[in-house]
């Protein structure tokens, strides 16, 4: 972004300013002094611009200018000693000067941007300065030369062709919102650009007929299914079909501009227009789709619907240059897909050694009710600045159908347009109407470069209509009869632009029908292919990146070695308490932080969970695995645990301690995220995919804030590999457990991950000890299987006595999916086996211990998906005495892993030669998982750690 500064009259105070003026110019006196003193000071000379506008030179108070000798520049406006012409000549200046203005603030408002021909407000709350109407100025004044204001190539012109020029610009089938970008670079760029050519393309003979080709196979496909099969539904694009060679237009243009590949998102309207006329999916393959020519037992509880599907393929644009095309699949929750895309779009980068985000371009195509009512749109658009996330700008397309399903835009959101909602972001904002489509690829042109130059998102809203209802076999004349009157004498974008070609002379009327004949003969005869030769193609995804990759059953694939040489952690321990001799941490993290891992790397200190984490990370960074941890407060941690990133207490600058330890410091990154869960989430499931090499770790600040993320959790993490063959190796960390924290400080609802699971889908662990969490960080990055990784991460497990690892158990051994009882009990004497999960086990360990139990064992279940059921059942093997089994949670009955884990302990309890008895032990059901009153938690663990040792607990006294 430039830092070019604007003045203090610029901007959003020029309406005032120059009202201001015009008094001045009236009467002196009826200004303030000091702003009189000022305008005085203008005709002395000083030089101080009114307002700066697009080409950066002032735009008032011109009143007799002095040409420079370029013919273009302005000098400094000069009052000359007042005199009733040039005062007149002044006061007419400055009044054109406000309708220049306006033309670039409001002009939008009066473009003609609606396919459908029903208006636009009027300019209600600013005015009019001779926009609409010329009977703001004379006769005389309209024949007068003016000052441009930059706004025409020549520096003066007679005022009636300024304002022709200005309503052609600003007000024909392109309406720009761009005078809020602060970049003044960008927006006087922009300004210019579109003021020197009227907001035009001069497009060749050859850009014209590519154009009409590209609507005649929009077209042509929708003609053909709508024909072929009647009311099945396919989201059709009738009515929108200038995407079709907008898109393309992007595509060519941004390979020019040095993209080699495109990361695209969509939701399901036009998908299959795209798939087929952009994506490179051939017409065969999509008719087979709707042949049914599939092996339908192939695919039970498996795939999805056509308009959900991804594809990738490599263009080869007009110039020869190479782009690869990946659309990403994506579930009909609407815009979900679209940090998925910013996140493969910045591992893309990432990959590519691509900072700028000049070589993968993402694009999202969005539908407006959406892009206004869905809060995902905002998380999303919220990473374009961000370090780490940042992507060198997205294009947002937005298909405006003026409708979102049955209701009106009145009744979907608050504001004039549905794209009110990008104005977060310094960006302009295009409207173009649907049906100009010279006007549609023009603005995809000029968008696609003001990407490019200024590395910013940019929003395109292309408004258009739709031609049936949300899906084929809808009526929407229910809800809208009057719109559908009005489409349904509308004819197609393609038959308006052909007639357009004809009637200008390039092209013969028998050429323009010869292109639509020729395409949908095309359609006809992959048809007639298809039925000859069926031509269903299943989706590949073990290729490439994923070559060495597997999915499928988790028992298929071993767990590797994942121990490392207690030297080599030893020196890792020291490397990380060490700080740069000119950086001063805080001395409280010096004292309790840094030394500690130095007594610790010396054997003198066991380890606690934080260390064994950060081993784990700089293990495998060391091993040339990138490493990518993100979330809320993940440099430090939320509980003051980990310290990745230290900040140097007199400068605020940081150190991140982990990034020594990676080939490249730039592929090791550690970044707090923003607030948001839907988004963040949704964006490292995204840079998964396309770094299936790379640890990717989100971390909530607290697990159930994973709640606000539950769509990407359903739709993406735990089906992506059933619906879509999908593949990802994503960690969540969730902080989980019952210490008194209340309803929302309590739970990461292990229960919704655990219904999810089926097929080998994902694996969720709740590991008990530091040896545990860096071995199973460790498997996850290091075992070819890759499937999304759900931890219960500890919270009081971070420091309690007790939990603790020796540098001797990260270097042997691996990950314990089951851990038996410790040798505590005798085990002819046990005839009670507690089965339990995460912190609950150091309750009962501590409880048991305490009150002398010994007919008591407890084993840790610490994967609870896929569930490790032999190693359960040769542990219950072990108690010849056996009579009881209890599964122990904190969570209610309700809640927690109970209901998951029950069948399958009932299951292997009866294969054993006495089957012992069943139950659960924990907390009663209950609609909030805790309850807020530390008094009241006590009592229940107390009760619950009780009922499972046989013994008679209190809860402490609290005074």
């Amino acid at each position: 972004m430039s830092n070019t500064p604007d003045t203090f009259l610029s901007g959003g105070n020029i309406d005032f300013i120059e009202g201001l003026y015009a008094r001045y110019l009236a009467d002196p006196s009826s200004v303030d002094a000091s702003w009189r003193a000022y305008f005085e000071g203008q005709g002395r000379g000083s030089g101080l611009p009114i307002y700066t506008e697009p080409s950066g030179r002032p735009a008032a108070m011109k009143g007799n200018a002095v040409r420079t000798g370029n013919g273009n520049g302005h000098a400094a406006a000069a009052l000359a000693p007042a005199t009733a012409a040039s005062q007149a000549h002044m006061a007419l200046q400055a009044r054109v000067d406000q309708v220049v203005y306006a033309f670039r603030l409001r002009g939008h408002l009066l473009a003609n941007i609606d396919p459908l021909g029903r208006g636009r407000p009027a300019l209600d709350h600013v005015a009019d300065y001779g926009m609409v109407k010329d009977s703001h100025f004379t006769p005389a004044e309209l024949e007068q030369v003016v000052d441009t204001s930059s706004a025409m190539p020549a520096p003066a012109a007679k005022l009636k062709d300024l304002l022709a020029h200005l309503r052609a610009t600003y007000c024909r089938s392109i309406g720009v919102e761009f005078m809020q970008i602060l970049d003044s670079d960008a927006r006087r760029w922009l300004g210019r650009s579109m003021e020197n050519s009227q907001n035009t393309t001069a497009f060749t003979k050859a850009d014209r007929a590519v154009t009409y080709q590209k609507l005649c196979l929009a077209d042509g496909l929708e003609t053909f299914l709508q024909t072929k099969y009647l009311g099945v539904k396919r989201f059709s694009l009738d009515g929108g079909e200038s995407l079709i060679p907008m898109l393309h237009t992007f595509i060519e243009r941004a390979a020019e501009l040095g993209a080699r590949e495109v990361v695209l998102g969509m939701a399901h309207r036009g998908r299959l227009n795209v798939l087929t006329n952009i994506m490179g999916k051939t017409a065969d393959q999509l008719l087979a789709e709707f042949e049914h020519q599939y092996d339908a037992r192939k695919y039970l509880s498996r795939g999805d619907v056509k308009y959900h599907q991804g594809f990738s393929s490599d263009h080869v644009t007009a110039t020869g240059k190479k782009v690869h095309l990946s659309m990403a699949f994506n579930p009909s929750h609407l815009e979900v897909v679209n940090p998925v895309v910013v996140g493969r779009a910045k591992a893309k980068q990432d990959r590519a050694g691509d900072p700028e985000g000049s070589v993968v371009v993402p694009l999202l195509i969005h539908g407006d009710a959406a892009f206004a009512g869905q809060g995902i749109v905002p998380e999303t658009m919220n990473f374009a600045r961000i370090p780490g996330y940042s992507t060198g700008g997205t294009v947002h397309l937005v298909i405006n159908n003026q409708v979102g399903f049955t209701t009106d835009p009145e009744e979907g959101r608050s504001s004039l347009y549905a794209t009110q909602m990008a104005q977060l972001l310094d960006i302009p904002i295009f409207h173009v109407n649907g049906d100009d489509a010279e006007a549609c690829v023009h603005v995809m042109q000029l968008a696609t470069e003001y990407r490019a130059r200024f590395n910013s998102d940019v929003v395109i809203d292309l408004v258009c209509f739709r031609r049936y209802g949300h899906n084929e076999a809808d009526n929407p004349a229910y809800t809208q009869p009057k719109m559908y009157e009005l489409i349904k004498a509308k004819p197609s974008v393609r038959k308006q632009y052909g007639q357009q070609l004809a009637s200008s002379g390039q092209f013969t009327g028998d050429e323009v029908e010869a292109t639509w004949q020729a395409t949908l003969q095309g359609f006809n005869d992959a048809l007639t292919r298809v039925k000859a030769t069926p031509a269903f193609k299943e989706v590949s995804y073990l290729e490439g990146l994923w070559g060495r990759f597997k999915g499928g059953a988790d028992s298929g694939v071993p767990d590797p070695d994942t121990g490392v040489a207690k030297e080599t952690l030893g020196t890792l321990l020291r490397q990380l308490a060490e700080v740069p001799a000119d950086f001063s941490p805080h001395p409280d993290v010096v004292r309790t932080v840094l030394n500690v891992r130095k007594e610790q790397a010396d054997g003198k200190r066991k380890l606690q969970w934080a260390p064994a984490e950060m081993l784990a990370y700089a293990t495998l960074l060391q091993q040339g695995l990138r490493l990518r941890l993100t979330g809320q407060d993940v440099e430090r941690g939320t509980f003051t645990h980990r310290h990745a990133v230290l900040r140097d207490v007199k400068s605020g600058a940081k150190f991140n301690s982990l990034a020594r330890f990676g080939k490249n410091p730039a592929e090791v990154t550690v970044l707090n995220s923003p607030l948001s869960e839907m988004g963040c989430l949704g964006f490292e499931f995204g840079y998964s995919l396309d770094y299936p090499d790379a640890l990717v770790v989100w971390e909530a600040q607290f697990g159930d804030f994973a709640n606000n993320a539950q769509v990407v959790i359903d739709q993406f993490i735990a089906a992506a590999e059933v619906k879509w063959s999908r593949l990802s190796g994503l960690v969540m960390l969730l902080p989980h457990g019952y210490e008194g924290q209340g309803p929302e400080h309590s739970s990461a609802r292990l229960e919704r991950f655990l219904e999810l699971c089926a097929q080998d889908n994902m694996q969720v662990c709740y590991p008990s000890t530091p040896a545990q969490i860096f071995h199973l960080l460790r498997r996850q990055a290091l075992r070819p299987l890759r499937k999304p990784l759900v931890v219960m991460s500890p919270k009081s497990l971070l420091r309690r006595p007790g939990v603790e690892s020796t540098l001797e158990e990260l270097s042997s051994g691996r990950f314990q999916r089951f851990i038996p009882e410790a040798g505590g009990v005798d085990p002819k004497a046990v005839d009670r086996v507690l089965l339990c999960s995460g912190k609950v086990y150091y309750d009962l360990l501590d409880a048991r211990t305490k009150a002398g139990v010994k007919d008591v064992a407890i084993g840790r279940v610490e994967q609870l998906y896929p569930f490790p059921a032999e190693a359960v059942t040769a542990f219950l093997q072990q108690f010849p005495g056996l009579k009881e089994v209890r599964w122990v949670q904190e969570e209610p009955r309700n809640m927690g892993s109970w209901r998951f884990a029950a069948p399958l302990v009932q299951e292997l309890l009866g294969g054993l030669k006495k089957a012992p008895s069943f139950g659960y032990v924990g907390r009663v059901e209950s609609a909030s998982p805790a309850t807020g009153f530390l008094e009241a938690h006590e009592i229940e663990q107390a009760q619950l750690v009780g009922e499972a040792l046989r013994i008679t607990l209190s809860a402490p006294a609290h005074h």
